[in-house]
């Protein structure tokens, strides 16, 4: 089997991008202003992991003096999704428990996308691997929700059939302010269903008040869930 290089993978997927963009999405639907596209979807890329609507977008699209309206920024983001370059992940409110309609969150079908398209950045670290996590529960046959709370969110809230479990992922618990952040947003949950906090510290482990901490790498591997 041929072993690539980071720098030949990015090549390779960037190909792959352009090729999505190009021959099936502008092509397809007869797209006229592709810098538009590729503006929403650099914004997109660079926001994997946050929470953002068609106005932020659009918004900031015009702070670019770029103007485009809440539909088109829409449209363009269902064809992201259809040409499965995008994920889309809706809010679930843990209290009312219902799906919301506004500020969800977009993951990419592979990491390597955005540092194909943006390069590389030590600050998207943390959101890609969100974003590896999100795709594992997805291959895994899990229904995944971003979980609001009260005054926070989980990060995952996972279903499949009579099971769920719930998902903090974060680079690292460096500080007891992170620490208590994490934690207290997964104790405010009152059930019984497993709950991770998913992290890359070398030492990650451990058991706290039912809270199961985990490296990312082994809960990637693992078979419990």
């Amino acid at each position: 089997m041929q072993a690539y290089s980071q720098d030949e993978i990015y090549t390779i997927v960037r190909d792959i991008y352009n090729s999505t963009i190009f021959s099936d999405i502008v092509k397809r639907n007869q797209i006229r202003k592709i810098d538009q596209l590729e503006r929403v979807v650099k914004y997109t890329f660079n926001n994997v992991g946050n929470t953002f609507s068609a106005k932020s977008i659009a918004d900031y699209l015009k702070s670019e003096r770029r103007s485009l309206d809440n539909e088109t920024v829409y449209s363009y983001l269902e064809k992201l999704e259809k040409a499965y370059l995008l994920h889309r992940c809706s809010r679930y409110d843990l209290q009312g428990k219902e799906i919301l309609k506004t500020q969800e969150k977009f993951y990419l079908a592979d990491v390597a996308l955005r540092y194909s398209v943006l390069g590389y950045n030590a600050d998207s670290v943390a959101s890609s691997l969100e974003n590896i996590v999100y795709l594992e529960l997805c291959r895994r046959g899990y229904a995944v929700n971003v979980g609001k709370t009260g005054d926070g969110e989980i990060d995952f809230v996972a279903t499949r059939q009579n099971e769920k479990i719930y998902v903090q992922v974060t680079q690292e618990i460096s500080s007891e302010k992170t620490e208590k952040r994490e934690y207290d947003r997964l104790l405010e949950i009152h059930d019984n269903y497993p709950k991770y906090i998913l992290t890359i510290d070398e030492f990650a482990g451990g058991n706290y008040e039912g809270i199961k901490t985990m490296h990312i790498a082994d809960f990637l591997l693992s078979s419990e869930y």
